[in-house]
């Protein structure tokens, strides 16, 4: 399921309104810990387009996962 940024501030307002709500700490732990993967794929998706297993020389991009095994 892709999010939007729209989508993916409510979530955020969300989770601190739920954090807020909590009057025992001890039960706030889980929206803290979905609020800081939210906000760590959130800063991932905005990093400009990052390279795994691709390489890029010259400006074409050269995929190794297709090699095949042996030469």
């Amino acid at each position: 399921m892709d999010f939007t940024s729209q989508d993916i501030v409510l979530i955020d307002q969300a989770l601190r309104i739920a954090i807020k709500a909590q009057q025992d700490e001890s039960k706030a732990d889980p929206y803290y810990e979905v609020l800081t993967k939210l906000q760590a794929r959130a800063a991932m998706a905005m990093r400009p387009y990052a390279v795994d297993s691709m390489h890029v020389r010259n400006s074409f991009r050269f995929d190794y996962d297709d090699s095949p095994g042996h030469l």
